[in-house]
């Protein structure tokens, strides 16, 4: 009987060790992918994540965010979760990860009825991604930059004003592309000025053209047409030289520009 008790205790040990390892090798396999996922009822990881992200904390809002994603794929809070995600992640000043976030969530649901203003955070994260245009007032040299951020930005508002006109977001969607049209013809502007400064003519002249096509309402199509006469001028084309300089006095009686269409001729606040 003793020699039972003892083989009862050992086999037990060894169950017990047994199990103990199992748990520790399925803690280890569910520590590999990335932790365990939160057991709490949706509306607790819910709530949790949005009180993390009003603090700043972003990654761990996200985190929370893509548990409760994850473990109620199909639940009402799945697909606020996936738009609180690209949120976040521009809150965070990521741009590159809101927009992933932002442009999966508009793909899988593109009748949400929150996708309106999927479209405006889709906008303003590349509109605040470009500091360049965010500051024009800064002086700094806009050939530098590249106007993609700012293009994507005003399609992203244009969709929204276009798709959803009465959206709660299209009147400030619409303040925005103004801005932004105005900030992508300074761009060619300031471009145009480069060419003509060294003395590359006919590509400033080019360039002026396509700011007048593309923004015929800008400020800055003054400016374009000031270049193309100055251009025209050192191409020797004086009968363009003379059409488009009727056209800037028909349009802008009162430009500076009329005297005398040289880039020094510029107004002290045209810092373009």
């Amino acid at each position: 009987m003793p020699f039972l008790r003892a083989r009862s205790v050992a086999a037990s040990l060894l169950l017990s060790v047994s199990i103990a390892g199992c748990s520790t090798v399925s803690s280890w396999f569910e520590s590999d992918k990335g932790g365990k996922i939160d057991q709490r009822p949706a509306e607790e990881i819910y709530a949790d994540a949005k009180d993390n992200l009003e603090s700043g904390s972003y990654d761990r809002a996200v985190k929370l965010f893509e548990q409760l994603e994850a473990k109620y794929p199909y639940g009402r809070y799945a697909q606020q979760a996936q738009l609180e995600i690209a949120y976040a992640y521009y809150r965070a000043q990521d741009p590159a990860q809101a927009s992933a976030a932002i442009d999966r969530f508009i793909k899988l649901h593109p009748n949400h009825p929150n996708v309106d203003y999927a479209y405006y955070l889709k906008g303003l994260i590349t509109f605040n991604e470009d500091q360049g245009f965010v500051g024009l007032i800064g002086q700094q040299d806009l050939t530098e930059r590249d106007p993609k951020a700012a293009l994507d930005s005003f399609q992203a508002f244009k969709e929204l004003a276009t798709r959803f006109p009465d959206s709660r977001y299209a009147e400030d969607a619409k303040v925005r592309m103004a801005y932004l049209v105005n900030a992508l013809a300074k761009h060619e502007i300031s471009v145009a000025r480069y060419y003509q400064n060294r003395n590359a003519f006919l590509a400033a002249a080019n360039r002026a053209q396509t700011t007048i096509k593309n923004f015929p309402n800008s400020p800055s199509v003054e400016d374009a047409l000031a270049i193309m006469i100055f251009s025209y001028d050192k191409l020797g084309m004086k009968d363009l030289a003379a059409d488009t300089r009727r056209v800037l006095a028909l349009n802008y009686p009162q430009s500076r520009y009329n005297k005398d269409a040289s880039p020094d001729a510029r107004p002290w606040w045209k810092i373009w």
